[in-house]
């Protein structure tokens, strides 16, 4: 069972996707780690546990919301941060 999820915004319907990346080598999905970047000479940054960004765009109005959550699917987190919307 599917399930559709609204905009916050404009209650237009969600649709999942992704940030593209460019990274050397090909094209990979956008990931958040924590902390401001701190320059390494070896890799560009310093990177520690880095989680994989799921986005949503509205079709209606184009609105992103973007999540990076451990542990939990990413419609979970839509759905529960909009129960009270």
């Amino acid at each position: 069972m599917e399930t559709t999820l609204n905009c916050p915004k404009c209650k237009g319907q969600m649709e999942q996707g992704f940030i593209l990346d460019y990274a050397h080598g090909g094209a990979t999905v956008s990931k958040w780690t924590e902390g401001p970047p701190k320059p390494s000479i070896w890799t560009g940054l310093k990177v520690g546990e880095a989680l994989q960004i799921a986005t949503y765009r509205c079709t209606g109005c184009g609105y992103l919301e973007s999540y990076a959550r451990k542990g939990e699917s990413w419609e979970d987190e839509f759905q529960r941060s909009h129960e009270h919307a």
